[in-house]
């Protein structure tokens, strides 16, 4: 396996968890009273900060097991990798551009920020998954 597909299947992997845990943390949280009176900010700041260092961690440590494996193919990338994260970026790009679009309409009509900054954190999140999942195919099918 390349190393950027290591990285892709770490991402997506935490990604999962990540948005998984905020969730059952925010209804948590909320229990039987509305979602607009939790206190999401910690809560999205910490979950997001621990997706971003355990993808960290877990490329690193894969990375040492494989490299221990193979000394020659670590960390190397070539064009396919290139086009492989070019094309992610571009798909991730589309949900944003939505999850975008999304909170314009919930600021127009005055939502309340809850919604606002979780339609944004959705957003971030889906574009994450679907990126990646993209990524995985074109590594596992290739591009075309």
């Amino acid at each position: 396996m390349a190393y950027e597909e290591r990285n892709v299947w770490a991402s997506l992997v935490v990604s999962v968890i990540t948005l998984t845990t905020y969730i059952v943390l925010v209804f948590q949280q909320a229990g039987d009273g509305p979602l607009t009176d939790v206190d999401w900010f910690p809560l999205m700041l910490w979950t997001i900060g621990s997706g971003i260092v355990a993808v960290i961690v877990i490329s690193i440590l894969w990375g040492i097991i494989a490299g221990a494996r193979d000394r020659d193919g670590i960390g190397t990338a070539d064009i396919r990798d290139r086009d492989i994260s070019r094309m992610g970026s571009r798909v991730e790009q589309a949900f944003v551009v939505i999850a975008g679009l999304g909170v314009i309409v919930l600021c127009a009509v005055n939502a309340h920020v809850f919604w606002i900054a979780n339609t944004m954190f959705l957003g971030f999140a889906v574009a994450a998954l679907v990126g990646g999942i993209a990524r995985v195919i074109a590594y596992r099918r290739g591009l075309v």
